[in-house]
């Protein structure tokens, strides 16, 4: 860090330049990335259902459903007359988009119009299964939509692919709104931060800058694999939040240099060298943990973790080249533009006293706040004992959302009209099933709970294929219980079975989400665990933090669970309780441990620092939390003002998002890193700094950058 710093001080315009070069292009380059972007990856693709619908379309051709048109009848007609315009309609769509000719009740055998015919008699159905991968088939729905509309009679468009676009359309329309609202504020926030326009600026453009270097990373992730819509949004999110963080500890730390009396250059020196080698190990851990999202095999939940690398990658570059360029250049400036003189140092300095006589009061009485804070959040933790986690469906939108009430209507009119579940069995020697064999799993399957009726699909010399159709809609818990109760059958002797459709892949995908989720967490919390060893060459400190993150995130979810899972207060929030959406939970427990960790390494890095220097324990404690306090929940302020936003969305999955951030930043800004962190420290003494000998620390050298001296400005005195 030292020869870059020095290279940043002797060429600052060539650094700034080239940095902001480089990513204007590459974030002009990225910009192509959104016709790249899947809409799909929700499904499992190595899943047993997955392989069901690959062998069913690759011998009888997809029949799985992805899109469900109901007719009502004109006032004065019967459903009956609109025969031919149905089919006029349906005639226009190009054939290569189908994956079989539609199944409509104006066209069905008699066999099969009661389940495409409503049960009062005055709507018909028509079924349409799409040709292509999961991705083409949801896209294909916007080209469908007009061609389906017919004129003077009311069209209700549900189905797999009318929901993910619902869902795509809801989110990015309440982003855009959600922006629109928290950036003006974080301008705000960010000026009364800074104290001044130029500080409050330079971390927005750092974040500017994330955004857009995302963009590329994610175009070049493109050429590789599937990256989802979604990956823009997190990228933006993460971007913009972790460029605050940065640039919060950065500016901070280089003023406060400057107030020490530093020159310029030596200020940036010692910046880089301090507070740079905290953002480097802060960005190498979050980058490091939201690996451990990789393990999922869904495409969206994988999208989520690039998104996320791109961003925390580019952002952390940028504070470290971009960034320090720029101080280099306004040096004194940085606190220009002020709406009162001396409104930065009077800031700081009452920054510094109370987040300084916070740490010493919690230290006199360590144990017993230690005690009321852990036990405080185990409380709220407790309903998490009863927690699940489900998936996306019609009820996360809006209760007078087109789309949801078109699948009440459709589960309420259209009893019969469901995937149910497909089941393929097959001899054990590789061939067809005797016929006794066949009869028997026919029977069983129709003994199930839940299955209405059971129909055959067809037969080839290696297999027998069967529908289950169920009592219940698609992917309600009736349906998932019959599923699984199917899933459990036993075949016949000498058989197999598996088990297919709608409701198994949503079965299946869950399943694979908590099986994986295990691994995530272990990966994030080793990788944890050897960084910080690493960054602070201590034991306990990483053991500690991993505790710290561990408590804050089970807090976090136990308030979630109580109001989306248990229901309270979720009337006022306008959401529809269920079990949590397992890829908002994933997304969620990511970021906050993350976040979490990030600011622990802002708050432990000081207090390593000033232990290093001689400073006992006690004055570390208080030291390090009074110089990183202010930064650490003013970063907290601005992230709850950025995904606060999306409580304004009218998807449930997003206001999980919105206040399950609000919630773990509050918590863990507050309460965890000011009062209990300084308390657990304290209590540990000494031993917060043992490590192996080959792990211990060697003093900086005296006049390097790392050894900044001591000034006025850092002796913090204690606020009784």
């Amino acid at each position: 860090m030292t020869r870059w710093s020095s290279f940043v001080v002797a060429r600052p315009k060539l650094v700034l330049a080239a940095t902001v070069l480089l990513v204007l292009l590459g974030g002009a380059w990225g910009s192509g990335v959104f016709d790249r972007l899947s809409l799909g990856g929700y499904t499992d693709p190595g899943s047993e259902s997955a392989g069901v619908e690959r062998l069913i379309e690759g011998t009888f051709g997809r029949l799985t459903p992805d899109l469900a048109v109901t007719y009502h009848a004109r006032p004065g007609s019967t459903i009956d007359d609109l025969g031919p315009e149905v089919a006029a309609h349906l005639a226009q769509i190009d054939p290569g988009m189908l994956a079989s000719t539609p199944l409509s009740y104006w066209s069905a055998p008699p066999q099969a119009k009661e389940f495409l015919r409503s049960t009062d008699g005055t709507e018909g159905l028509v079924v349409l299964s799409l040709s292509g991968d999961e991705n083409t088939r949801i896209a294909a729905y916007h080209d469908l939509e007009p061609l389906l509309v017919i004129d003077g009679t009311d069209a209700e468009f549900s189905g797999f692919s009318a929901a993910a676009n619902a869902f795509n359309e809801v989110s990015e329309s309440d982003l855009l709104r959600a922006e629109a609202v928290s950036f003006p504020l974080l301008l705000l926030l960010l000026l009364v931060i800074f104290g001044g326009l130029v500080g409050a600026a330079v971390p927005l453009c750092v974040g500017g800058l994330a955004i857009l270097g995302a963009l590329g990373a994610l175009r070049v992730i493109s050429y590789f694999t599937e990256v989802s819509a979604f990956s823009v949004n997190i990228a933006s999110l993460v971007g913009l939040g972790m460029s605050i963080d940065y640039g919060l500890f950065v500016v901070t730390r280089f003023r406060e240099e400057l107030r020490s009396g530093a020159h310029t250059d030596d200020a940036v020196r010692r910046t880089l060298a301090t507070a740079g080698r905290t953002v480097g190990f802060s960005a190498l851990l979050l980058v490091c943990g939201f690996v451990g999202m990789l393990v999922f095999p869904q495409a969206i939940v994988r999208s989520f973790a690039y998104g996320g690398m791109a961003a925390i990658g580019i952002a952390a570059v940028l504070s470290l080249s971009a960034l320090p360029a720029a101080l280099a250049l306004l040096g004194p400036r940085i606190n220009s533009l002020t709406w009162r003189p001396g409104v930065v140092e009077r800031g700081e300095d009452r920054a510094h006293r109370f987040w300084g006589g916070v740490a010493a009061r919690v230290m006199r009485r360590p144990v017993p706040i230690a005690t009321a804070i852990v036990a405080g959040l185990l409380v709220l933790a407790a309903p998490l004992a009863g927690a699940s986690l489900g998936d996306l469906d019609h009820t996360g939108l809006p209760a007078t959302h087109p789309l949801r009430l078109a699948v009440d209507d459709l589960a309420t009119d259209f009893p019969l009209a469901n995937n149910g579940a497909t089941l393929i069995l097959q001899g054990s020697d590789g061939k067809a099933p005797p016929p006794a064999a066949t009869a028997e799993l026919f029977r069983a399957t129709a003994a199930v709970d839940g299955v209405q009726r059971v129909v055959p699909v067809g037969a080839t010399d290696t297999f027998v294929a069967i529908r289950a159709i169920f009592d219940n809609a698609d992917r309600t818990t009736g349906a998932m219980a019959t599923a699984a109760a199917l899933r459990d059958l036993r075949p016949p002797d000498g058989t197999e079975k598996m088990l297919g459709g709608l409701n198994a892949l949503t079965a299946d995908g869950l399943d694979a989400m908590a099986a994986r989720l295990p691994w995530m967490i272990g990966i994030m919390v080793a990788v944890t665990f050897v960084l910080m060893l690493l960054a602070f060459r201590s034991v306990v400190l990483p053991l500690k933090a991993i505790a710290m993150a561990t408590l804050s995130l089970a807090a976090s979810f136990g308030v979630l669970t109580w109001i989306f899972e248990d229901g309270h207060g979720a009337e006022f929030l306008g959401v529809t309780p269920g079990p949590l959406p397992a890829t908002m939970v994933v997304l969620i427990i990511a970021v906050v441990f993350g976040l979490s960790t990030d600011y622990e390494i802002f708050l432990m890095s000081r207090m390593v620092e000033a232990h290093d220097k001689g400073a006992s324990t006690e004055e570390a404690v208080r030291i390090g939390t009074a110089h990183t306090g202010r930064i650490v929940t003013a970063a907290a302020a601005l992230l709850i003002v950025v995904t606060g936003a999306f409580t304004l969305s009218e998807l449930t999955m997003m206001r999980f998002i919105g206040l399950g951030m609000i919630v773990a930043l509050l918590i863990d800004a507050t309460v965890i890193r000011m009062m209990l962190v300084p308390a657990l420290v304290k209590l540990m003494g000494e031993a917060n700094w043992w490590a192996p000998g080959f792990l211990a620390r060697k003093a900086p050298t005296p006049g390097s950058p790392e050894d900044p001296k001591p000034t006025p400005q850092q002796q913090i005195p204690i606020q009784s």
